[in-house]
């Protein structure tokens, strides 16, 4: 590549950053790594009617959290800025005029009510090229008129004047090349003087030339705006520096047909924002964050809606994501979100823990639950969660799996009772009991096989025995290997447990 590779993430602070925004950002993030380039984060907010307090803070959490750095934005600061629209009022005015004074953008003084019945009038009607001269403008109007207007201070609006019969290409690294009429385009609005603020078609393309952006990687959504900005870029004269194009696919519903929405996620149970959201007096929406995802299982889980390694890679940590991320990878087709691949992943890295970080994480849950976590010490606590977290999917997890080994039963599973307590259990539990207070050794190791011969001097049924002590220990009839449980808990707490089981359970 000739140019640095610079790309930049833009989002609009009007709401939560959703799943699919993310994916857009992971993948500008991968690209600008894999080629040494630099990762902007730019924030629209030229639609004040729609922006939301918090969002802008929201966004730089987020990104955060998944491991996706940023060089240049508002608060790492940098050389093309200010990174925030509402804020390069000036750099927009500027530009505005440059369109003006070369004849290729016009000012429109329709007013929404004259607009509205210009739609009751024409059937599919659109300002172009074809009605232009029947509105109120500076095409149709008086020079006189104009200023007259401009001077009252009656609004406006400025609309870029786009020639009809003209042959747009639009070259995309994802699609190949895109071409489109000029003569189905409408004349865009690009500035409003209501609140002084350029909107997204302008914004967009003025900041993209003055940041040096190399490459434009953004949603499909935004592919029917892309020959408006090629000619936009013509207009100012900048064709030659026009970044590249790339337009992702979609993400789609786990379910039927359509884009992903935060509906789907709430019908069928499963996060659309990296954090959760807290509306000003709104319903709070789960992030992926709170439920339990760790950052690494959701970047990997993203990358791979939409693109592939090329090989059967699953698992690949952020740095093997960027050295084999490419664009001749990525299908052009939408991408079902599959929720359940998602557990899958967080499952995966899950396992992948140290047992001592996992313990870090399962103490708010321990607290959470009425449990000390300083009652147990550190080690304690990642060699219990070590020894279940094969069987979860989440962190919060871990409680209903290994809470014996931090708080005695005080319930016993009425089928495990029923199925595995007879009226010789608590004598052959007696029994148990005295075999395991002679033990000097603990170990699991050393334990099983003086318990398992026991068992077998006296003609006891192994499987009986041993689930009628798994249920006096564990309250119920699973977890992991009992004697790496009862080495765990101590001598004492074992016994403890046999004796408190025996006196409590009483079968139907």
């Amino acid at each position: 590549m000739d140019r640095k590779v610079r790309v930049r993430f833009a989002p609009s602070p009007t709401g939560p950053l959703h799943i699919g925004g993310v994916r857009t950002a992971l993948y500008n993030y991968l690209f600008a790594r894999k080629h040494g380039g630099d990762m902007i984060l730019r924030i629209e907010d030229t639609d004040s009617h729609r922006f939301v307090p918090g969002a802008e803070d929201y966004i730089n959490e987020a990104l955060a959290w998944l491991g996706i750095g940023i060089d240049e934005g508002v608060r790492e600061g940098g050389a093309y800025g200010p990174y925030k629209q509402s804020e390069r009022r000036d750099i927009y005015r500027e530009h505005v005029k440059m369109l003006l004074d070369a004849g290729k953008a016009y000012i429109a003084f329709d007013t929404p009510a004259e607009l509205e019945a210009k739609r009751g009038e024409i059937a599919n009607f659109q300002y172009d090229a074809s009605t232009r001269d029947s509105m109120r403008n500076s095409l149709s109007l008086p020079a006189e008129e104009v200023k007259r207007l401009i001077d009252e201070g009656a609004q406006y609006v400025v609309r870029f004047k786009i020639e009809p019969g003209i042959d747009v290409v639009v070259n995309d690294l994802l699609r190949g090349e895109v071409k489109i009429n000029s003569s189905v385009l409408d004349d865009k609005v690009l500035y409003k003087s209501s609140d002084d603020l350029p909107t997204y078609h302008l914004a967009n393309i003025v900041d993209d030339h003055l940041m040096e952006v190399s490459h434009v990687i953004r949603g499909e959504e935004w592919l029917p705006s892309a020959p408006l900005h090629v000619l936009l870029y013509e207009a100012f004269g900048w064709s030659d520096t026009a970044p590249s194009f790339v337009h992702l696919p979609l993400l789609l519903k786990p379910d039927g047909k359509g884009k992903l929405s935060k509906r789907d996620g709430d019908r069928l149970g499963f996060p659309v924002f990296p954090l959760e959201w807290h509306p000003e007096g709104g319903e709070v929406s789960s992030g992926y964050r709170e439920s339990g995802y760790l950052p690494e299982a959701v970047v990997n889980f993203l990358a791979l809606l939409g693109w592939n390694p090329g090989d059967d890679s699953e698992i690949m940590s952020m740095d093997e994501l960027i050295e084999k991320f490419d664009f001749g990878h990525c299908s052009k087709s939408g991408a079902k979100f599959d929720f359940e691949k998602g557990r899958w992943f967080n499952h995966e890295y899950l396992q992948k823990l140290p047992d001592e970080r996992l313990a870090a994480l399962f103490k708010p849950v321990l607290e959470a639950n009425g449990v000390n976590p300083a009652d147990f010490s550190d080690e304690y606590i990642a060699a219990a969660t070590g020894m279940v977290k094969g069987r979860i999917y989440f962190v919060k997890d871990l409680w209903d799996q290994a809470k014996f080994f931090f708080k005695a039963p005080d319930a016993y599973n009425p089928k495990d009772v029923k199925k595995r307590w007879s009226e010789d259990t608590p004598r052959i539990m007696g029994e148990l009991v005295e075999v395991l207070a002679a033990m000097d050794d603990f170990s699991s190791k050393a334990a099983e096989p003086v318990v398992l011969d026991w068992i077998a001097s006296k003609g006891y049924h192994l499987g009986n025995v041993m689930n009628a002590f798994r249920l006096t220990v564990v309250g119920e009839c699973k977890g992991p290997h009992m004697f790496d449980i009862t080495e765990l808990l101590g001598k004492d707490e074992t016994i403890s447990r046999i004796k408190k089981g025996v006196e409590s359970i009483k079968p139907e």
